[in-house]
């Protein structure tokens, strides 16, 4: 591909990611539409399906990548153990045991064959980094419903895309098993190293660069997601697992700043994630997605509310039933329905499922499909709960 015409691709594809905000901000009056929904609809919009101003390719699919490793990156980073520990981490854990053990079994009576165990890692599946801004927006991450909320989606997020990388990975790394269990278990690690004592030598250099072009703690955040996902690629894995882990060791790590100092970070990472790298993965994944595939089969239309519903059922009903006892109301319902949300793993797992044909390319259309519906549909019902509960909102009006 020529470069001109890659350059002209890639600042239409900024333009979109650009304008998915501003659309947001006008459609508010008569509709509250998640960005990343926005951002999608537009890839599609100037993907080859329908405008044609952006083609597939591989330069821009390893920025659809970087931000995808963004995505699950700054979804570990926002992940405080030390918050979620205890009833809601444990609750979280047993959901999601159930919803995969109710995926498994609904699948195998439905004769889903070889695509079992891959179809039910996506069903079972939440998108933390997708919907972790919109929680945070609302004001629902610093209320009651919040630690549960961020129990589920670390569990929900970190489960599946461990289960693809030990089940469907591609790499010939001898102890390759051994190597992502040991990944897997950094993320673990991590977690428990968050109730060690803060380090005043560890305060004291971060905080000293964080005004000066120095920038250690974003460098080093950069740094150590490079080096994780280059090491989960070399061993054949997702790139999402190395990601993930690299947020929770950066979560650990930085808590030694002051609570000032750590939203400073907080805040630039962000700026780098959702302000320029993280968009291109929604906006691409537009560009990318087969529409014409799934226009074109009846039966993967059809399919649309049935996974939908699956979402709805192994992922938010389990959630509801679990809070039990924790929640009560609008909070339980608002925390089901975010579980319930879907995309990044359901991406990966379709797409992973239908190279290796497992199932069909319109079933996997089907599958985006679902979830970018669940991305539209879910959180504005978790928000319309929360709106039933204020107790559930600490911060602004949803």
């Amino acid at each position: 591909m020529e470069w001109d015409g890659l350059s002209v691709q890639v600042v239409v594809l900024a333009m979109a990611a650009v304008a998915a905000p501003l659309l947001v901000d006008r459609l508010e009056r008569w509709v509250r539409l998640p960005g990343v929904v926005v951002e999608i609809v537009l890839g599609v919009v100037i993907g080859p399906q329908v405008l044609g101003l952006v083609a597939t390719g591989p330069l821009l699919e390893v920025v659809s990548q970087l931000g995808l490793a963004m995505l699950f990156f700054l979804a570990g980073y926002e992940v405080d153990f030390r918050a979620v520990r205890g009833r809601p981490i444990v609750a979280a854990s047993l959901g999601w045991v159930v919803s995969f053990g109710l995926a498994l079994l609904g699948l195998w009576l439905v004769g889903a064959g070889a695509a079992v165990l891959i179809v039910a890692i996506g069903l079972c599946s939440t998108a933390l980094g997708t919907i972790l801004p919109i929680a945070r927006d609302s004001g629902l991450l610093a209320g009651p419903v919040g630690p549960h909320l961020m129990a589920v989606g670390a569990v929900g997020e970190f489960a599946p895309i461990a289960l693809l990388a030990l089940c469907f990975s591609e790499g010939a790394h001898s102890g390759r098993t051994t190597l992502v269990i040991a990944l897997a278990g950094l993320a673990v690690g991590a977690a428990a190293l968050g109730s060690l004592a803060r380090s005043a030598r560890v305060s004291r250099l971060l905080s000293a660069t964080l005004g000066t072009s120095a920038q250690l703690a974003v460098r080093l955040s950069v740094l150590v997601l490079l080096a994780a996902v280059l090491l989960a690629a070399e061993i054949g894995v997702d790139i999402a697992l190395g990601a993930f882990a690299a947020g929770v060791c950066m979560q650990v790590l930085l808590s030694a700043l002051d609570e000032r100092e750590e939203v400073l970070v907080r805040s630039k990472l962000d700026g780098i994630g959702f302000g320029a790298v993280v968009p291109v993965f929604f906006v691409y994944t537009g560009v990318a997605f087969d529409l014409d595939e799934l226009l074109g089969s009846p039966v993967a239309l059809a399919l649309i509310p049935v996974f939908l519903v699956a979402f709805a059922l192994v992922r938010g009903v389990v959630t509801w039933v679990g809070a039990r006892g924790a929640l009560v109301g609008g909070e339980r319902g608002a925390l089901g329905a975010f579980a319930a949300t879907q995309l990044p793993i359901v991406v990966i797992a379709s797409s992973t499922a239908a190279e290796r044909g497992l199932v069909d390319e319109a079933v996997a259309a089907a599958m985006v499909g679902a979830a970018m519906v669940s991305v539209l549909v879910f959180p504005l019902v978790g928000l319309k709960w929360a709106r039933r509960d204020t107790a559930a909102v600490a911060a602004g009006p949803i």
